[in-house]
């Protein structure tokens, strides 16, 4: 792309400055670090000039917009045809409260819903049952039945909204009683529009609310995949998760590898069980984490993109290009909020922001200033969606493509992110894949190594946190945050007692049985379930179900 002897010049140019205005001002004065490393330990030069990217190819490096490999993004007119979905996390206490917060969100110009389920539902546990005490509705919404599931999008037609839900290991449940709803509202599977988290992978290894042993939690990962190509077309089967694996510490780079590894691994599973890949793998979605290392966070996404194509053609053979593109989710960083001055954390989520759209991402939650201490309030989740909004309609960087294409940093450090991201995918491969890696307590304790090594940083005052290890105040007690009222576990339980004694439980025995016998099959069991959850079996019935055919993973040990 550059003339040779023009680079050469430059390099000697570069050369001589350094030897003359670089050298005479470090003499006077140093600089600030004697190095500068970005969160993935990458280096980060003084200067960059076309001599960093010298080999670069624009047709294999970068590419138009909406085309392999789709580094400048998915789409060929990305933000000049349509912004982001803008998608609040939210989900508290009932389905009622939640379905209240939704229809705010809509209201204010929200363009997505985003479930945020409690402890008990993400582990497939009723609310009455003893280990849900002290824990219904205080970090998401209870969803018990399909009775609860038509409570929270009550009034929300779901043939007019895209719904994303936080689920995991009962993906497939909820996923079940989506459906349900929309068959009683009249809206049929197929216009269906939403994704389900329905990543497992990343539990053992960042997160921890799993249920089943990794090989029959992949068996129902896969038959979402097969269902949902025939019957659900338009929902994301899954959205491979490296928000946690950042948030649990990793660097950039991590976040890269560990979740494409993730995804090579659900690709592998579908293909053993059978599914052809171009079937599928349109509908693969990614979740990824914005940090505040706003040209790194820029450079990961772009990376990844570039990363997930030549996958996807090279090495799984795919012939769609839609089985290429990688499309992603962002929420912006909830490791990186702090309870410290909570106002600068408007400024970080707007940085974290501007990040995820310059990297050009599909959808967006923005956190809210208080969520380091609290569920945030309808003032603070305001706030965040307006930081969306204002990037969108006041910024003008969504007024052309990519518009950091071309920097010699960016496209540098993208490089170097690929490079770094396929060392780790590549040692991951030699351990037998993601799921060997993860049984082997590799990627666990690589997250646990940087999330260690860059604590003692910001410990040791390298690491700067404005309010928290620097430029500090005295604060008063923060007023006004959103408190679930323990009175909510209660009013819960009696509610779900009332629907189970008001249910057909004969009918809902029968599908249970039913279930259980085709468990021990090799059967879709998706059909199933939804035939359990119609007659309003509960959440912790079925998922108890297959408990007894599956049994319960245990964590191993971290050394």
């Amino acid at each position: 792309m550059f003339d040779k002897n023009k680079v050469q010049k430059i390099v000697g140019s570069k050369a001589e400055w350094e030897k003359g205005p670089i050298a005479k001002t470090l003499a006077k004065s140093k600089e600030r670090k004697e190095e500068f490393l970005t969160t993935s330990g990458i280096p980060v030069e003084r200067l960059y000039t076309p001599a960093d990217i010298a080999d670069f190819d624009y047709d294999s490096d970068l590419g138009m917009p909406g085309f392999y490999p789709f580094t400048r993004g998915v789409q060929p007119t990305m933000y000049r045809g349509r912004y982001w979905t803008m998608r609040q996390y939210a989900g508290f206490a009932t389905a009622e409260e939640s379905n209240k917060r939704y229809k705010y969100l809509l209201e204010q110009g929200q363009t997505g819903l985003s479930v945020a389920f409690d402890l008990p539902t993400q582990i497939g546990y009723d609310s009455d049952d003893d280990i849900s005490q002290g824990e219904i509705g205080k970090v998401g919404v209870a969803i018990d039945s399909l009775a609860d599931m038509e409570t929270l999008f009550g009034g929300i037609p779901l043939d007019k909204v895209s719904t994303s839900m936080t689920i995991n290991a009962p993906a497939s449940v909820l996923l079940a009683m989506y459906i349900a709803v929309g068959e009683k509202q009249g809206v049929s599977a197929e216009k269906l529009n939403g994704t389900i988290q329905n990543d497992i992978l990343k539990e053992y290894s960042a997160r921890g609310t799993y249920i089943y042993p990794p090989v029959p939690s992949m068996r129902l990962i896969t038959d979402i995949f097969g269902f949902c190509s025939k019957n659900v077309p338009n929902w994301n089967t899954i959205s491979i998760s490296g928000y946690h694996i950042r948030e649990a510490g990793s660097t950039a780079a991590q976040e890269i590898a560990f979740t494409l590894a993730d995804g090579i691994a659900y690709v592998d599973a579908a293909i053993k069980a059978g599914l052809d890949i171009d079937t599928f793998a349109g509908r693969l979605s990614f979740f990824f984490n914005a940090h505040n290392d706003l040209f790194e966070e820029v450079a990961k996404f772009r990376a990844a993109r570039r990363i997930w194509a030549k996958l996807m053609r090279e090495r799984f053979c795919a012939k769609d290009p839609r089985s290429w593109m990688l499309r992603f989710h962002t929420q912006t960083g909830g490791s990186t909020l702090t309870a410290q001055q909570p106002d600068n954390n408007i400024v970080r989520v707007a940085m974290q922001t501007l990040a995820a759209v310059l990297g050009g991402t599909q959808s967006l939650h923005t956190n809210s200033k208080d969520e380091a201490m609290a569920l945030p309030t309808e003032d603070s989740v305001r706030i965040a969606l307006r930081t969306q909004q204002i990037v969108a309609y006041e910024s003008g960087i969504c007024e052309t493509i990519d518009p950091l294409a071309g920097s010699y940093y960016v496209e540098s450090l993208t490089t170097s992110l690929e490079k770094k991201a396929m060392e780790y995918i590549e040692k991951i491969d030699n351990m037998g894949g993601a799921v060997k890696a993860i049984e082997q307590g590799y990627i666990q304790k690589e997250i646990a190594d940087s999330s260690y090594a860059y604590q003692k940083e910001v410990e040791a005052g390298r690491n700067i946190v404005v309010g928290m290890n620097k430029f500090q105040i005295k604060e008063k007690p923060v007023e006004g945050l959103l408190r679930v009222d323990p009175s909510v576990g209660e009013g819960q339980i009696k509610k779900l007692q009332a629907m189970k004694a008001a249910r057909d439980n004969i009918a809902v025995q029968n599908k249970l049985d039913v279930l259980q016998a085709a468990a021990e099959t090799e059967a879709n069991l998706m059909p199933y379930i939804l035939d359990a959850v119609r007659v309003y079996s509960t959440e912790g019935e079925i998922c108890n179900v297959l408990r007894e055919v599956f049994g319960e993973y245990k964590p191993i040990e971290i050394l």
